[in-house]
């Protein structure tokens, strides 16, 4: 995130980057976008969606949601 930039997974593969601590080091999620809020040219959080299913594959449909929700969230922040 400190280079602004969003992070998709492609195809479930094994690049996920972890979000929470797993204990196990198992793999919980399987498909995932993380796209930073930005509020004054500085990164204060993330948006992410995450998918368990195996099936699952973050389309352009999921990216633009998660650009949307952190476009928002960081000019709510400016105000």
């Amino acid at each position: 995130m400190d280079d602004k930039e969003r992070y998709t997974s492609k195809e479930n593969n094994d690049l996920a980057i972890p979000i929470t601590k797993n204990e196990s080091k198992e793999r919980r999620y399987n498909s995932q976008v993380v796209y930073p809020i930005i509020s004054d040219g500085d990164v204060i959080g993330s948006v992410i969606l995450l998918s368990k299913d195996n099936n699952t594959k973050m389309t352009e449909i999921e990216q633009k949601v998660a650009q949307s929700a952190a476009s928002f969230l960081g000019s709510q922040m400016e105000i």
